[in-house]
């Protein structure tokens, strides 16, 4: 016997074994690689997710900053506007009451205006018929007055003339009441009706008279005449005769005329110029 150790004789179903074993461990080893590989891949990426996370975050920070003063900001700025806001819609309702009340004032003014306008109207309606009625009665008191012209005209035409007691000159004698009213409306001169009694001396017109007689079967009478300091007589005068004297710093002819003789009483007028001075207490006519 030989001391060399016998060789175990591989058989086939070992083979068989060691080739899978080897191909798995292959399998392995490239697995391996590849996955060492793409740790390293995901790492890097990792790292880079990890990098741009942080930048995220740090613009998030960035962002969020902003945005706190920007809502500070807008919150100033809202409030701000909420103010001009109230005062504008405060201001806006006291311009709209000044208009309504203006717009109300205008209504009222132009109310009061066609008010004012139809009145005037009116007035000027009344006006223009007045003035008609006006016309309409001036030229009925201009006939009127024609007509009273030509009816004095033919009164003073049937009055008497008689002769004066100084100059002689025919005069135009009023016989009562009446017939005076014609000479005062013919206004040549001024005329001072009075009632004279015995035995009293009175004012008329700018002398004096007084009754110192009355015959009334006769119709006559005696009257001293007081002017300018003077006592002048007109004894036995007859009823409306034209009595005259002289009186007066300008010498004016005065006439008394005597319409109705009365016991103790006689009644007339005093006739004088125009010119002649108007007493204080007797109205000419």
């Amino acid at each position: 016997m030989s001391d060399t150790p016998s060789e175990t004789p591989v058989t086939g179903e070992q083979r068989s074994y060691s080739g899978l074993f080897l191909a798995v461990l292959a399998g392995a080893v490239v697995a391996a690689i590849a996955g060492l590989g793409w740790s390293y891949h995901l790492s890097g990426r990792l790292t880079n997710a990890e990098a741009q996370l942080a930048q995220a975050q740090q613009n998030n920070q960035k962002l969020a900053s902003a945005l706190d003063e920007t809502n500070a900001r807008l919150k100033v700025t809202t409030e701000t506007l909420g103010h001009s806001l109230g005062l504008t819609q405060q201001q806006l309702e006291t311009r709209a009451q000044q208009l309504l009340r203006r717009q109300e004032q205008q209504e009222a003014e132009a109310k009061r205006l066609a008010s004012a306008q139809a009145a005037t109207a009116q007035q000027v309606s009344s006006v223009s018929s007045d003035v008609s009625t006006v016309k309409t009665d001036v030229g009925g008191v201009k006939t009127d007055l024609t007509q009273t012209q030509t009816d004095l005209k033919n009164a003073v035409s049937q009055l008497q003339t008689m002769r004066g007691d100084v100059n002689g000159q025919a005069t135009l004698i009023a016989r009562n009441h009446d017939e005076l009213e014609i000479l005062k409306h013919k206004g040549d001169r001024n005329y001072y009706e009075f009632t004279l009694s015995k035995g009293q001396k009175q004012a008329v017109s700018t002398v004096s008279l007084e009754l110192k007689k009355a015959d009334v079967k006769k119709s006559k009478y005696t009257v001293n005449v007081y002017a300018d300091d003077k006592k002048i007589e007109k004894k036995d005068k007859n009823l409306n005769e034209p009595v005259q004297f002289y009186t007066g710093k300008d010498n004016l002819l005065y006439e008394l005329v005597v319409n109705s003789v009365d016991k103790n009483q006689v009644k007339g007028y005093i006739a004088t110029p125009k010119n002649a001075p108007v007493p204080v207490s007797t109205s000419g006519q």
